[in-house]
């Protein structure tokens, strides 16, 4: 090699960097290297041989020459050997590499599983029929299984070895499916699971979120209850004012002239006409409206069938009656000891204790803020609820929202405060006083009230002037059927299952205007018109006391001491339906959808009218776990899945149903 050559190679060879071929200087070192090396093989040749390489290269330096040829050259030698590689892919397969990347961030937070199968696995196992792979199986499968059923061969060849050991490999990979399917399901009954506690826990939350709006609800009812009073006593005064300015108003002398028309009036009215009786009853100064809740409870319908709601240590002695007006609202019950105390149902607290029965209560109605109780002592008093002075939810109205009231929210494990002295010394409205006899059924539906009693009557009481406007001889009406059907039997007819001194005369009574049920002791079903005053139409059905009734505008469900509960059809005078129990039926009402009744045990017997199914709700099924024994009830009230049932032990139980 001359001179040139070490020169050449001295540049070639140089340190310059790692881009020094970049550079003008190293592009014209390669070209002298290209050019040396070419004439050195030229040399050798032919004349023909050398013009040719000459030509050769003299073309070369003129496309080196070229901007464009040295972009291109530049930017290959930028590009990393990756960006070579993947130039060469084509566009499908550098989507298909874009949509399968995963980043090393994704890669690191990767969750935990507890699966030992992967989801391609997973896949393979449910849709086997979906992949080639799976056809192919299923198809050599079944194909094997035939050669091994039809073909017969020799127990001692290669072939039947083979053949079992092929059928082998498919009962494991069947097996193997199996079981990543069994944990697939197995898996998934987890999930189910978590998200079920998962949901059981935010129903849970929303359901304290929906206590907590009812109680405001009904904190501002009473707020608004509160505000409605004092407005009336404000239109009082104000009246009252207007009244005495009007009479203190300056006379003239023409008001003071007597005129013939006021000495005529004068002259034909007796002075006697304008004073009241002293045998009459004196009527209210002001009609007693009844106060209507704007708003309804609803969390009751959110809970179990079965769920208890509270329960409440009432009386000392057995319930006689109780009932309430709304979901937890308020509630009254009566006991053989002799008290009748009012309840708010939301906080189960005792509001107070009416006095003025000199014996126990045997029937009571709530209708709003309006009770009538009616007691052994033959008399029927009336009252409003609405004049009590104690509230167990507080008012709001007029005080700091900082303030705390301290009573409307109380722990479970304390004992039971008792109401105020006089907290319902207000609520007494009148007394009625006609029947001889102990009360022991009555029913009031706005205006007109109906109480039943002991002394074989009915008697229609005027709650405008505070006496009886009608009375109803059940014996009389017996009789009067007897003669119209012109038989021979006895007026009064004597069932075959009453017990001496346990069934009351007057059992159960229902009036809605002038139509009035009343079911008696002989069993018997009369349905009175109150215009007239004359049973309309008897129903004859049960062979034991009616102990209770209820009607709608197309059924009348009645419940007797014959241990069973019929339903009648008030337009052909047919039984419709009839349940049979194993004990006497001592109470019973229906809502909308069920008909809840007390059989003398320790549960409610529940009938659910659009499942067609009878089950059992109250504190038997519950308590019976723990292994106490409760009390039997004997009375039952049910409003729109509200259950309130009362027992001998003088509990009482509030439940869901």
């Amino acid at each position: 090699m001359d001179d040139s050559d070490v020169h050449n190679a001295f540049h070639d060879e140089a340190p310059v960097g790692e881009d020094s071929v970049l550079i003008p200087r190293g592009i014209e070192a390669f070209t002298r290297k290209v050019t040396t090396t070419a004439s050195h093989l030229a040399g050798h040749g032919g004349d023909s041989a050398g013009s040719h390489y000459h030509n050769a290269l003299g073309q070369m330096h003129k496309q080196l020459a070229r901007p464009s040829i040295q972009r291109k050259v530049f930017s290959m030698a930028r590009t990393s050997p990756t960006d070579l590689v993947r130039s060469k892919f084509s566009t499908s397969e550098i989507q298909s590499r874009a949509l399968s990347y995963l980043s090393d961030d994704m890669l690191q937070n990767i969750p935990e599983d507890e699966n030992a199968y992967s989801l391609f696995q997973g896949f393979q196992a449910s849709f086997p029929e979906l992949t080639d792979e799976g056809k192919r199986h299923r198809r050599r499968t079944s194909r094997g299984r035939r050669m091994i059923e039809d073909t017969p061969t020799a127990a001692n060849t290669p072939q039947h070895l083979h053949k079992l050991k092929k059928g082998r490999s498919t009962l494991m990979h069947e097996l193997e499916m199996l079981g990543i399917r069994k944990n697939m399901a197995s898996s998934e009954i987890r999930e189910i699971d978590i998200k079920i506690a998962n949901l059981t826990g935010m129903r849970r939350i929303i359901l304290d979120r929906l206590a907590g709006l009812e109680q405001e609800e009904v904190l501002l009812e009473h707020d608004l209850v509160d505000m409605e009073g004092r407005i009336e006593v404000a239109q009082e005064l104000v009246d009252e004012a207007e009244s005495i300015a009007i009479a203190s108003a300056p006379r003239t002398d023409e008001d003071d002239l007597v005129t013939d028309q006021d000495v005529d009036e004068f002259m034909s009215k007796s002075v006697y006409e304008k004073i009241p009786s002293a045998t009459s009853t004196p009527s209210r100064q002001k009609r007693h409206k009844a106060n209507r809740r704007k708003s309804m409870p609803i969390l009751h319908e959110h809970f179990d069938p079965g769920f208890n709601i509270r329960e409440i240590k009432a009386h000392a002695d057995q319930i006689t009656a109780l009932d309430f007006d709304m979901p937890f609202g308020t509630m009254v019950s009566a006991s053989l000891d002799d008290t009748v105390k009012v309840w708010d149902l939301n906080a189960g607290r005792c509001i107070g204790s009416l006095e003025g029965h000199t014996a126990s209560v045997r029937a009571l109605q709530v209708e709003d803020n309006i009770l009538v109780t009616g007691s052994a002592d033959a008399t029927v008093r009336l009252w409003d609820l609405s004049k009590a002075h104690y509230d167990p939810q507080g008012s709001r109205f007029g005080r700091d929202d900082e303030e705390d009231d301290g009573m409307a929210f109380e722990n479970p494990d304390d004992q039971p405060v008792d109401p105020p002295e006089g907290s319902m010394a207000d609520c007494p409205l009148f007394v009625l006083q006609s029947h001889v006899d102990e009360i022991t059924a009555l029913h009031l539906r706005g205006d007109t009230l109906v109480s039943g009693s002991s002394d074989k009557t009915l008697r229609q009481w005027d709650l405008e002037k505070g006496r009886c406007i009608q009375t109803l001889d059940v014996m009389w009406a017996a009789a009067q059927a007897s003669a119209s059907l012109g038989s021979g039997e006895s007026t009064w007819r004597t069932t075959s299952r009453q017990a001496p001194g346990a069934a009351d005369f007057v059992g159960a009574l229902q009036v809605f205007e002038s139509a009035l049920a009343c079911g008696t002791a002989d069993g018997m079903v009369r349905l009175w018109d109150l215009r007239s005053g004359q049973v309309h139409r008897s129903l004859v059905g049960h062979t034991g006391p009616v102990t209770c009734l209820q009607f709608d505008d197309v059924h009348i469900v009645t419940g007797s001491l014959d241990r069973s509960i019929r339903i009648w059809d008030l337009r052909t005078g047919s039984i419709f339906d009839a349940y049979a129990y194993d004990n006497p039926i001592t109470s019973m009402m229906f809502d909308s959808r069920r008909i809840a009744s007390a059989a003398c045990e320790d549960v409610v017997k529940v009938y659910d009218k659009m499942e067609s199914r009878q089950w059992d709700c109250g504190a038997g099924i519950t308590e019976t776990e723990d292994g106490r024994t409760p009390a039997v009830v004997d009375h039952v009230r049910i409003k729109e899945g509200y259950l309130v049932e009362g027992r001998r032990d003088g509990l009482i139980g509030v439940w869901a149903c």
